[in-house]
C-alpha cells in the first residue's frame, strides 16, 4: 500500500491518494476490533470530527511535501512533511498510519535516530506491528554498510535479526525479509539457522530463484559444492535462469569440473547475453581448463562490453602469455596501465611477461620500483599483502636470472613482514639453495624453518625430500610417513615417497606406494600424476612397454600434458626408435612451454639421433642458454659439436658437463653418464692433440 501510495502521488494525484487511504485506515481503527494484549490500542478512541478533519488535512499536506522531497531532494520539503505529519499525529495520537508515515519520513530525511525512536514507539504500542518492524529492520540493514568497526556491525546485525525473526513469524510469506534473515545468520556464523530458513522458503516455492541462489551460495561457502549442484540442476530443469546457471558454474568450479562449469556458464550467457558476469565465469572456466585461446576470446568480448575495466586487459595479457604471444601480452598490459596507472596487479603481470621473454632486467626494474613505492608509504595490512606478493616475484626473477644472492636478500626482506610471510619465504630460501645444488645450506635452512614452523606440512615435506636428495632415502621416507593423515591429502605424500624411492633406485617400493596412491585417487589430475610417475619408474628399469602404457594413459585424459609428452618423446629418442614420432611428441611439449630447457634438450637430442645436426645444435644451444648448469644438456651439446667436427667446442662442453656432474645432488648423480663423459673427453683431447701435430690435416666441420 505504501508503494502504491507513492506511485499515485507521483502521477499527480497526491490528495486523491491520501483521501482513498485515510478512510480505510480509520475503518481499521474502529473500536469494534481492539488489538489483543495491547492496553494502548484498547483505550484508543477516535478524535472528534473537527480534529479528525484537521488531522486529515495535515496528513495530506505531509504526504504532498514528502512526494515533492522524493522528486526534488530539497530538504525544505522534508522539514515541511515532518512538521505536517507531527501535527496530524498530535491531533490523532492513536493512528498507526500517521506514525508509520512519520517514521518513514524521518528515515527518508536521514534523521535515522528519530526514525528508530518513532518505530520503536509503534512497536511498544503494538508488538505485532509488522510495518514498524520492517522499517526498523531496514534502518539497521542500511546502516550495516556504513560501519567500519566489526563490533558495531555485529550489534546492528543482532538488532536486525531480532526484528526479522519476529517479521518471519508474523508474516512468513514475506520472502524478502526471510532472505535478509538468512543472510544475517550467515554473517553471524550460523549457517544452520540460515539453511533452515532457506529450506522452509524452498518448500513453499521450489522454483524461487532468489532463494535457490542464496541456498547455493551457502552450500558453496561450506564447501558443499556437490549438494549445490544437485539443488541447482533440479531447479534449472524446471525453471531455467541465467543467475542460477551462473551459480551452477561456480559450484562446478569448486569441484574443479571445468568442462561442466563451462557448459553451465554458456547456458547463463545464452539466457542473459547482456550480463557481463556470465562471460567472466565462462572465461575463468575456460582458462582453468587450459583452453586459453577460447578464454582470450571471452575476455576480448568483455573488453568490448566494459572498455574501461583494466581487469579485462590484465586477463587478456595472461591468456596471451599462456599462449606464448608475448608481444600481444605486452600490448594488453599497456592498455591496462593506461586505465589503471600504478596498479600493482598490472605491475606484477608486466614483470611476468618480461621474465617470460628473458628480459630479467626489465622485470626487476618494474618490481623494484613498485617495492620502493610501497615501502615509502605508511604501513597498512593491504600494503603488507601487496609487498609480500612483490617480494616473492622479485626474488624468483633474481633467482631465474642467476643472481641467487639478490634472491636470498629479497626473500629475507619478505620474511620481515610478519610470521605468515616468514613461513612462505622460508620455502623459497630452501628452494633457492636446492636449485643452486647447495645441499648443506638447503638442509640448514630447512632445519631452521621446521624449528620455527613445526606444524607446516609443506616445509616438513621439503626437508624430507632434501634428505632423499642427499642419499638418505630411509630418513626422507620416514619423515614423510609422519605426515600421513589417512585423508585425501595423503596422495601427495605417497607421490613424494615414490619420488625418493625412484631416485634411490628402490623401484619395487616406488611401485607399491604408487599403487596405494592410485587406490585413493578421485580426480583425473591425481591419476595423471600417478601414471606419469609410474611411467618414469618403469622407464628407469628399462621396462619401456610398461612405461609407454602409463604415458598413453596420461595423454588419453590430458593430451596437452607437457611433462608426459616430453618424457615419452625423449624415451623414444634416446633409444633411437620411432624418431619422427618422438620428435612430434617433444614439439607438442614445447608448444605448451617453448622456453623449457629440458624440452629444448629433448628436441635437440631427437634431431641428433636423426643426423639433423644443424637443427640439433640450434635447439641444444637454446637449452644450454636457459640452463647452463644441467650436465646432460652440456653433454648432448658436446656430442653435436663432436659429430660436426667442432672438437674444441665439444671439449669445452664436456669439461663443463663434468664440472656440473660433480656439483649434482647425490640422488641425481649418474656414475655411468659421468664415466661416458670422461671417456669422450679423453678421446677428443687425444684427437685435438693429433690434429695439432705437424702435418696433420684439419678436420672438416659439418
Amino acid at each position: 500500500m505504501r508503494n502504491a501510495l507513492r506511485t499515485i502521488a507521483t502521477a499527480g494525484l497526491p490528495l486523491l491518494a491520501a483521501a482513498l487511504l485515510w478512510p480505510a485506515s480509520c475503518a481499521a481503527q474502529g473500536p469494534a476490533a481492539p488489538a489483543k494484549d495491547d492496553s494502548a490500542a484498547q483505550s484508543y478512541s477516535q478524535p472528534d470530527p473537527k480534529k479528525r478533519a484537521e488531522a486529515f488535512y495535515d496528513f495530506t499536506m505531509g504526504h504532498l511535501n514528502e512526494v515533492y522531497y522524493l522528486t526534488s531532494n530539497q530538504s525544505s520539503y522534508a522539514d515541511a512533511a515532518i512538521d505536517f505529519y507531527k501535527k496530524a499525529y498530535a491531533l490523532d495520537p492513536g493512528s498507526p498510519l500517521i506514525a508509520e508515515h512519520l517514521a518513514e519520513m524521518y528515515y527518508e530525511a536521514r534523521r535515522v535516530q528519530d526514525a528508530v525512536l518513532e518505530a520503536q514507539g509503534l512497536i511498544q504500542k503494538d508488538p505485532n506491528n509488522v510495518s514498524a518492524r520492517k522499517l526498523l529492520a531496514r534502518i539497521y540493514l542500511r546502516s550495516l554498510g556504513d560501519l567500519s568497526g566489526a563490533t558495531g556491525q555485529q550489534d546492528l546485525a543482532a538488532r536486525a535479526v531480532e526484528q526479522l525473526e519476529v517479521i518471519h513469524r508474523l508474516d512468513p510469506g514475506d520472502t524478502e525479509s526471510a532472505l535478509w534473515l538468512a543472510r544475517l545468520y550467515r554473517l553471524r556464523g550460523d549457517p544452520t539457522k540460515a539453511e533452515n530458513v532457506l529450506r522452509e522458503l524452498l518448500a513453499r516455492d521450489p522454483n524461487d530463484e532468489a532463494v535457490a541462489g542464496q541456498e547455493a551460495e551457502l552450500l558453496l561457502q561450506e564447501n558443499r559444492a556437490q549438494e549445490a549442484v544437485g539443488l541447482l540442476e533440479g531447479i534449472m530443469r524446471r525453471a531455467p535462469s541465467g543467475h542460477l546457471a551462473d551459480a551452477l558454474g561456480d559450484a562446478y568450479m569448486q569441484l574443479r569440473d571445468f568442462a561442466a562449469a563451462e557448459q553451465a556458464y554458456r547456458k547463463a550467457v545464452a539466457l542473459e547475453p547482456d550480463e557481463a558476469d556470465h562471460y567472466r565465469g565462462l572465461a575463468q572456466a575456460l582458462a582453468s581448463g587450459e583452453k586459453y585461446a577460447d578464454a582470450l576470446a571471452q575476455y576480448q568480448h568483455l573488453a568490448e562490453m566494459e572498455p574501461d575495466d583494466p581487469e579485462n586487459y590484465l586477463h587478456m595479457a595472461e591468456m596471451n602469455r599462456q599462449l606464448h604471444r608475448l608481444e600481444d601480452a605486452e600490448k594488453n598490459i599497456l592498455e591496462a596501465k593506461r586505465r589503471a596507472p600504478g596498479n600493482l596487479e598490472v605491475v606484477y603481470n608486466e614483470s611476468q611477461i618480461y621474465a617470460a621473454e628473458g628480459r630479467y632486467e626489465d622485470a626487476i626494474r618494474v618490481l623494484s620500483s613498485a617495492v620502493t613505492s610501497l615501502t615509502s608509504q605508511p604501513a597498512a595490512p593491504s600494503n603488507r599483502r601487496s609487498l609480500a606478493v612483490l617480494y616473492e616475484q622479485l626474488g624468483r626473477v633474481y633467482r631465474d636470472s642467476g643472481n641467487d644472492t639478490a634472491a636470498l636478500n629479497t626473500f629475507g626482506e619478505w620474511a620481515q613482514l610478519g610470521p605468515e610471510e616468514a613461513q612462505r619465504a622460508a620455502l623459497q630460501v630452501i628452494e633457492t639453495f636446492r636449485l643452486a645444488r647447495d645441499l648443506p645450506h638447503a638442509l640448514e635452512a630447512a632445519d631452521r624453518a621446521v624449528a620455527q614452523f613445526p606444524q607446516d606440512r609443506e616445509i616438513r615435506t621439503e626437508r624430507a625430500l632434501l634428505y632423499g636428495e642427499k642419499g638418505d632415502a630411509d630418513g626422507g621416507v620416514s619423515q614423510l610417513r609422519e605426515l600421513l593423515t589417512r585423508s585425501q591429502q595423503d596422495i601427495e605424500i605417497y607421490l613424494d615417497i615414490a619420488q625418493i624411492d625412484q631416485e634411490s633406485h628402490r623401484f619395487a617400493d616406488a611401485e607399491a606406494v604408487l599403487a596405494q596412491a592410485a587406490q585413493m585417487a578421485g580426480r583425473d589430475d591425481e591419476r595423471e600424476m600417478i601414471w606419469y610417475m609410474l611411467g618414469a619408474v618403469y622407464e628407469r628399469q628399462k621396462k619401456y612397454d610398461q612405461a609407454e602404457e602409463q604415458f598413453k594413459k596420461v595423454l588419453a585424459v590430458n593430451p596437452r600434458s607437457a611433462p608426459t609428452l616430453n618424457y615419452y618423446g625423449y624415451m623414444l629418442a634416446d633409444r633411437g626408435v620411432r624418431l619422427p614420432e618422438a620428435t612430434e611428441l617433444i614439439k607438442r611439449a614445447l608448444a605448451e612451454d617453448p622456453a623449457d630447457a629440458a624440452y629444448l634438450d629433448s628436441l635437440g637430442w631427437a634431431y641428433y639421433k636423426q643426423d639433423r645436426l644443424a637443427e640439433a645444435e640450434e635447439s641444444l644451444r637454446q637449452a644450454a642458454s636457459r640452463d647452463h648448469n644441467d650436465p646432460t644438456i652440456l653433454d648432448h651439446l658436446g656430442d653435436v659439436y663432436f659429430k660436426r667436427g667442432k672438437l674444441d667446442l665439444a671439449q669445452a662442453q664436456w669439461e663443463l658437463s663434468l664440472t656440473q656432474w660433480h656439483k649434482e645432488l647425490p640422488a641425481e648423480v649418474e656414475p655411468d653418464q659421468i664415466a661416458d663423459v670422461e671417456a669422450k673427453l679423453a678421446n677428443v683431447k687425444r684427437l685435438i692433440a693429433q690434429q695439432k701435430a705437424p702435418g696433420s690435416p684439419r678436420p672438416r666441420e659439418n
